[in-house]
């Protein structure tokens, strides 16, 4: 008897090893997270006295909604507020958490 065994192909991103099913995901994914980390950078040497962690969060955060960013910069500042209304799970107000 013979048997067989299947092959599943995976993609890992290069900057936190995250896996992927498609190539074309990990790539975009590997894009974000190089934006993110350009956000962070500038958002460090714009305020030296950031928090690294808060200021990791907000480059991931911008990056993830550049979308929403570019269209903000062409005009359509409602697109900032949608980001707000729309809320990520991930950010919380500081009232809440008291």
């Amino acid at each position: 008897m013979r048997w067989t065994m299947a092959v599943v192909a995976k993609w890992m991103c290069d900057r936190d090893n995250s896996m992927f099913d498609s190539k074309k995901d990990a790539d975009a994914y590997d894009k974000m997270l190089e934006l993110a980390e350009q956000f962070t950078e500038l958002l460090q040497r714009q305020i030296p006295e950031v928090d690294e962690v808060k200021a990791e969060e907000f480059g991931i955060f911008l990056a993830k909604n550049k979308e929403a960013i570019i269209s903000a910069c062409k005009g359509k500042t409602e697109a900032l507020a949608e980001l707000h209304e729309g809320g990520d799970s991930n950010v919380h107000s500081l009232a809440a958490e008291g």
